[in-house]
């Protein structure tokens, strides 16, 4: 039985612009719903939401007959947490706060089999080998996982190009609201907005895919035009708050969308 190919993964390296949304919930049920709303990527987010291995394999699993590519955000890039996460039956993972190029390298090793990497022979017992049915499983899945990096301190920005070549990473993510943090800046700033103008730039001329998420539907197509080709546009958490207020707001109760304060980036 074929290893079901990654069209995410096939986009980024195409250039084809992909719009994602992140699910913060935890909730399945949730997930369902944003599967078929469209998008071509949705992030289950393992660092800022209310995620554990069995909420991210229910996730998973609703997610399976959906168009969009299901990305796993793990706490961090941990060996052990990537193994789960592999043999889970994800195939594409977004990893936090890398900071050089050698830690890339390794996160590389962890998500690659002997004699490339390190990730542990287990796989034809778990779901994603299909529990057996996918018997090369070990021989071909490195063609469909896909790793993407986030790069979000001053730290990393200094070592970016250096990320962007590391052979294994297949996409480096900005995350612009600890980047911001990092720099003692606000996220809309003009010195933040440079630096994440810059960062596209050198990861593009190195011919490597850039991403980030913002809620601001302005700096998106501005990143977008900037060459970032995997966007993330919303949060579930985020759209289902802003239309509960309003529809609340349109009753005379709670807070209107006009008035509350929304963040920038994530």
């Amino acid at each position: 039985m074929a290893y079901k190919s990654n069209a995410f993964k096939a986009g980024l390296k195409h250039g084809r612009t992909q719009i994602g949304l992140w699910l913060s919930t935890g909730e399945p049920y949730l997930a369902d719903v944003a599967g078929q709303a469209g998008f071509d990527w949705l992030v289950i987010d393992g660092e800022h939401g209310p995620n554990d291995l069995k909420s991210i394999l229910a996730q998973l699993q609703v997610l399976e007959s959906s168009e969009s590519e299901a990305i796993v955000r793990l706490p961090i890039g941990e060996k052990w947490m990537i193994k789960q996460m592999l043999d889970l039956g994800a195939r594409t993972l977004l990893i936090p706060m890398v900071n050089s190029a050698e830690e890339a390298e390794e996160l590389v090793r962890s998500v690659r089999y002997p004699p490339k990497g390190d990730r542990g022979i287990g796989a034809m017992i778990a779901r994603a080998s299909q529990f057996g049915k996918i018997a090369d499983y070990p021989q071909t899945a490195e063609a469909e996982i896909c790793l993407l990096v986030q790069v979000e301190t001053a730290r990393a920005l200094a070592d970016i190009e250096r990320i962007a070549r590391v052979d294994g990473v297949d996409g480096i993510f900005i995350g612009p609201a600890d980047l911001a943090a990092d720099m003692g800046a606000a996220v809309d700033s003009d010195v933040v907005l440079a630096a994440i103008a810059e960062a596209i730039r050198k990861v593009r001329a190195a011919g490597m895919p850039a991403g980030i998420l913002t809620f601001n539907e302005k700096l998106n197509k501005d990143f977008i035009e900037q060459g970032a080709t995997f966007v993330a546009v919303g949060a579930d958490v985020m759209e289902l708050s802003k239309a509960l207020r309003t529809l609340s707001g349109r009753y005379g109760s709670g807070l209107s969308a006009d008035n509350r304060t929304e963040p920038v980036g994530y």
